[in-house]
């Protein structure tokens, strides 16, 4: 048994949580989550503290003799434990087959129940933890929202519904009005047949993967890996939570982005593509106040057509919106908009490195760029990278996904990461990717500098990058097959001094990614296609 692990089992036995273990120990929650999640190690001074809080030797810390049962699994190519529904973005698959009502009940009785515990450390004076939840635009996420609203009132939880909103404002109004919980019902960028379940903790911050586990062993029936004799109580009479609209926390969210510009918009032309999702009205409501000319497409959901064809997936759109209406810059946001991608005034997309790039000189020039850092995936194009050396800016690279980067960001004090997809963390503002507030950095950047974003973005100098989505039966045996893996090694060896290869499981769809990128865009192709075919001849495809 690990350490990590010893540690999770021996604080579900004194019945603490994260929250409460970090601040007895003087640490950060995430510092508790990895050494639960065996990604980091406790020091010695907490090693010792810990065996004083638990009553145990540095030994029994230390040493595999603790007895206690826990359910494993291997790891993903970052080193870390696979959850079994929970991806790098939440529960998220296709509705009322992955994602069911079902699932989404149960989900919410144990949420319910969970920080109703006095060991959750919340209501201990006897009342009732409060859950607030948002939705996107999907026909199915009315569903999901009333079965998991259920799911926690059956457990004593009050539930607060923002109604159709976006992820990054679930995020804000958790953090800011004391809720127990988050929960945004969406599957961000994907097609409206597909749904999900996005969970965050009382900071505003996704989920910690302990929890994450203890929910799917739940959803699984496994009791007796939690330490219960068999499913949990039933709240009853007064114990039986609430539902309240609180449509108040997402106008607060969007007065609190007017607050931040510290400009008038006035006579600027501006485009948002909404992709007919949760910032359907949202960033019209934001720019129209700024002062904005605004120009609004995709922006008339109607359960079935979010990111059809729109959105930050589906650019050329805006592109053309932009060139035809003749407009200074176009923004567009995916399915929850908590991704922005921005069109310049020759609808010339301007995509999340660009962006990275252009808020990282805004900020080292005000001084705001801790440790003149940032941090970016493994995705992010290596002209990003040069170009951040030529501004005298250091940068990291992360596993893919916005949840890596924010853990890096905060584990480092960073200030500063984000994705290639357009998924832009400015910490000082707000603990995950937020499109409608990345719209705005940008546009305060364009008239402090008094250029178009076109100027500010010309120094980074894109290699050319080829992606492949493979849909496959298995991930983790194409990723474990080795004349895959040595084909990988192969092509990076012909790559060396001029490009990459880059192979990994996607976090939310049964897809393999194989992404090369060189200065020649035929060789990029030609490179993709012979991993691609590859995984294909070797059985794995189903598409």
């Amino acid at each position: 048994m690990t350490v990590g692990e010893k540690i999770t089992a021996l604080r579900a036995s004194a019945r603490l949580s994260q929250e409460q273990l970090a601040e007895k120990l003087s640490v950060s929650r995430q510092s508790v989550s990895k050494w639960e999640m065996d990604q980091a190690v406790p020091q010695i001074d907490k090693i010792l503290q810990l065996s004083e809080l638990f009553r145990v030797t540095t030994d029994e810390l230390l040493k595999d003799n603790v007895e206690i049962e826990r359910l494993g699994g291997g790891e993903n190519q970052d080193g870390k434990k696979p959850n079994k529904y929970f991806g790098t973005d939440g529960f998220r698959g296709e509705a009322n087959v992955t994602v069911t009502a079902e699932r989404a009940f149960r989900i919410g009785r144990y949420l319910g129940w969970y920080f109703s515990k006095p060991a959750a450390g919340v209501w201990e004076s006897g009342g009732r933890p409060k859950i607030v939840i948002g939705k996107d635009t999907r026909r199915s996420s009315y569903m999901l929202e009333y079965a998991i609203s259920a799911g926690l009132t059956a457990s004593g939880a009050d539930v607060y519904m923002l109604h159709v909103t976006t992820t990054p404002s679930v995020s804000y109004v958790t953090r800011n009005e004391n809720f127990d919980c988050g929960i945004m019902i969406s599957a961000s960028h994907n097609g409206f047949s597909d749904n999900g379940i996005k969970l965050v903790n009382r900071y505003g911050e996704k989920m910690d993967d302990a929890t994450l586990s203890e929910i799917e062993l739940y959803l699984d029936g496994n009791f007796a890996a939690l330490g219960l004799d068999g499913d949990i109580p039933l709240a009853t009479g007064e114990r039986i939570g609430c539902i309240f609209d609180h449509v108040a926390g997402r106008n607060r969210y969007i007065g609190y982005l007017i607050s931040i510009a510290a400009h008038s918009y006035r006579n600027i032309r501006v485009g948002l593509d909404c992709a007919n999702g949760s910032s359907w009205m949202i960033a019209q409501s934001v720019f129209n106040a700024l002062g904005a000319a605004v120009t609004v497409i995709n922006a008339e959901p109607d359960g079935t057509n979010i990111n059809r064809d729109a959105g930050s997936t589906h650019i050329d759109v805006l592109r053309r919106c932009v060139r035809e209406k003749h407009l200074d810059i176009g923004f567009a946001f995916d399915g929850d908009a908590d991704r922005c991608i921005a069109v310049d005034e020759n609808g010339n997309e301007i995509n999340g490195d660009h962006i990275l790039y252009i808020l990282a000189r805004r900020l080292k020039a005000r001084d705001s760029l801790d440790h003149n850092t940032v941090v970016m995936t493994v995705m992010s194009n290596t002209g990003l990278g040069i170009a951040l050396e030529r501004a005298g800016i250091k940068y990291i690279r992360t596993a893919v996904g916005d949840r890596n980067v924010y853990e890096a960001m905060l584990e480092n004090n960073y200030k500063l990461g984000g994705e290639q997809s357009g998924h832009i963390i400015l910490q000082k503002y707000a603990t995950t990717g937020d499109g409608i507030l990345t719209a705005i950095m940008i546009m305060e950047e364009m008239l402090d500098r008094k250029f178009p974003v076109g100027k500010l973005a010309e120094e980074v100098k894109m290699f050319p990058q080829v992606l492949k989505n493979v849909r496959v039966v298995s991930k983790p045996e194409v990723m474990a097959d080795q004349v895959i893996r040595q084909a990988e090694r192969e092509v990076n060896g012909e790559l060396e001094g001029k490009g990459r290869l880059l192979l990994r499981e996607s976090g939310t769809e049964q897809v393999i990614r194989v992404m090369v990128e060189c200065e020649n865009e035929d060789e990029c192709e030609a490179y993709a296609e012979r991993l691609e075919n590859l995984i294909r001849e070797r059985g794995y495809a189903c598409d």
